[in-house]
This record gives structure tokens, C-alpha cells and sequence, in this order.
């Protein structure tokens, strides 16, 4: 799935706010999806090595501010189902793993 310019800012945009919302820090996110603070930035910046490794972050941070009973910034293109795109990994994304 490739993304335009808008699509691309959009995303950072999204992911950025929900990392806020989930209040959480860099270094505990990135120990929490086994990889480190650095490559977690990166992620965020949507700078990857996998194109699933968007989709573990956003599950996690869904779940942090789920979990803190907050409503979660809605994504525009990281939206439902990670399945219904056959190009990604399933097994990777359910790993939960970053590293």
C-alpha cells in the first residue's frame, strides 16, 4: 500500500498524537515492543524496515489508551483489520514485536 505525501504526514500526524494521548514514554514503549528507543522513533516517523511495523505500533498504543480508558486519535489510513491487506505479515504484527 503505498501512501502519498498527504497520506504519509497524515500518518505521523496520527501516530504522534496517540503516542501522546497514550502517555507513555519512549524508553518504556520501546522496551515494551522488544526493540529500542531509537528504531521506536523511527517508527513514528514511519522510517521502517517493515511496512507492518506501523501497524504494532498502532495496535499498541490502542491498547495503552484503551486500557487507560481513553478514546484513541483516529487513524485515516491504519484503520480496521491489518488482514484484509494480504501483502503484510499477520504472524509478525500478532507478535507484537518491533524488533
Amino acid at each position: 500500500m503505498s501512501l502519498t505525501a498527504d497520506e504519509i504526514a497524515a500518518t505521523i500526524d496520527e501516530l504522534q498524537r496517540n503516542f501522546d494521548l497514550a502517555n507513555v514514554s519512549l524508553e518504556t514503549a520501546a522496551a515494551d515492543l522488544h526493540t529500542t528507543p531509537v528504531h521506536l522513533k523511527q517508527v513514528l516517523n514511519l522510517k521502517v524496515t517493515r511496512i507492518e511495523e506501523p501497524w504494532i505500533l498502532r495496535n499498541y498504543l490502542v491498547k495503552v489508551i484503551l486500557d487507560h480508558e481513553k478514546e484513541p486519535y483516529p487513524f485515516s489510513k491504519l484503520t480496521g483489520n491489518p488482514r484484509r491487506y494480504q501483502f503484510l505479515n499477520h504472524q509478525f504484527i500478532q507478535a507484537g514485536k518491533l524488533a
